[in-house]
């Protein structure tokens, strides 16, 4: 395998898209294994005022950085309030869910390993 390349993306050249498993939830991969990455994917979510995502595992560990709102994170039986600049991991296999109560969006950043992620909703 040979060595990857330094690569830099621009902020216009992030798409976002929208998450099925959630409205108000959206999806823009900063960086992954299409771009040269051979270890990691960093993806931004937006979570917009009033959207909750449902109760899901991923196969995955996630984690993740808080950019900017205020929202609530469920992991495991837990809830939490998260805030710009706070941290989460989430193991692979770990029931977790998002809601933002707020009036701002949230934003985060979720770091994950390349390869297949299979996402299981338990709603």
């Amino acid at each position: 395998m040979s060595e990857p390349e330094p690569r830099v993306r621009r902020r216009n050249e992030i798409e976002y898209e929208a998450v099925d498993a959630a409205d108000g939830l959206e999806k823009g991969v900063l960086i992954d294994e299409s771009h040269g990455a051979p270890n990691f994917a960093i993806r931004r979510f937006v979570l917009e005022a009033g959207a909750e995502v449902p109760e899901h595992t991923n196969a995955v560990e996630h984690e993740q950085y808080v950019l900017e709102g205020e929202y609530t994170v469920g992991i495991g039986d837990e809830e939490r309030e998260v805030e710009a600049g706070d941290s989460l991991l989430i193991p692979a296999g770990t029931v977790h869910w998002y809601r933002n109560e707020g009036e701002e969006p949230g934003a985060f950043l979720c770091a994950v390993p390349n390869g297949d992620d299979e996402i299981e909703l338990l709603e």
